[in-house]
């Protein structure tokens, strides 16, 4: 995974803080100093989060577990829906639906709604409807398509999320604390950088910062997915290999258990003594006849 630049960072403007009254005073370990009346925020110290980030990212997405992407700001919706877009992970960049991630079953139902409303649009029961109506579920279901069109393969709660401003997704933000759900987020001088698990000091109004460190998170997301499944391709050929052995294994275990059963038949028979029985077995005494015109000894 390539490692963030300086220069990139400072291209991009992502060390333009808010003013000086807005800060947060949490913020004071990331920022570098104070110019104009705007903070300047330490890039050495958002190199080195960035890259803690994109690791347990990277880790997350190797485990196969979704990541949610939140940014409803101008400047970024188009940006991250565009770059998210590929790797298959649901984003929101429209609105934030109130309860997505607490009240998660009730957007499943709007989900499988939306879908009911497609297999309706393709039978034949739909031309047989009126023009208004027919006006209106499609309207309803552009709308649907808008906010909830994203998410619409999110069978289950995503394992992280990923905020662009933590100020205007509060929401998320909260509903993440309340489920433990790990959050990743860009936040400014002006925002809590306690609130989130995994905070990447950045400027968050400029597209060409927010551009930058989504790039990173998705390489990361890439690079888990392709360590995944060179993992999987390596254990599918070893589970090959295991099982021709696990074969060739049985059938020694198979002669060696014959072996063995013979054995034991043996020793109860008296024909092999058992392990561990180095004593010589006592010969049974063998009754001879006697002689003929011998006489018996009387009994007593």
């Amino acid at each position: 995974m390539a490692r963030t630049t300086f220069d990139e960072l400072l291209d991009a403007g992502a060390h333009f803080g808010h003013l000086k009254r807005k800060w947060n005073p949490n913020m004071a370990p990331y920022i570098f100093m104070e110019r104009n009346g705007i903070h300047i925020i330490d890039l050495y110290k958002t190199i080195a989060k960035i890259d803690e980030a994109a690791a347990a990212i990277k880790q997350i997405s190797k485990s196969g577990k979704r990541i949610l992407f939140v940014a409803t700001k101008k400047q970024a919706k188009e940006l991250v829906a565009e770059m998210v877009r590929p790797t298959n992970m649901p984003y929101v960049t429209e609105r934030w639906p109130g309860g997505m991630l607490t009240n998660f079953a009730t957007i499943r139902k709007a989900v499988k709604k939306m879908s009911s409303i497609d297999k309706l649009m393709v039978s034949p029961a739909f031309l047989g409807i009126s023009k208004r109506e027919r006006l209106q579920i499609t309207r309803e279901r552009a709308k649907l398509e808008k906010n909830l069109g994203s998410i619409a393969d999110l069978n289950k709660l995503p394992s992280a999320i990923f905020v662009v401003d933590i100020m205007k997704e509060h929401i998320a933000i909260a509903e993440a604390r309340k489920l433990n759900i790990p959050t990743f987020a860009i936040v400014d001088t002006n925002s809590d950088p306690n609130l989130v698990d995994f905070p990447i000091p950045a400027n968050d109004d400029a597209s060409k910062s927010i551009a930058l460190i989504i790039k990173k998170m998705i390489e990361a997301i890439d690079e888990g997915s392709s360590e995944r499944k060179l993992d999987r391709d390596k254990r599918e050929e070893e589970g090959e290999e295991g099982e021709e052995h696990s074969t060739s294994k049985i059938s020694d275990d198979d002669d060696d258990d014959a072996r063995e059963i013979a054995r034991k038949k043996r020793v109860a028979a008296g024909l092999e003594p058992a392990e561990g029985d180095d004593r010589k077995r006592p010969r049974k005494p063998i009754a001879r006849k006697p002689a003929p015109g011998a006489a018996r000894k009387p009994r007593p």
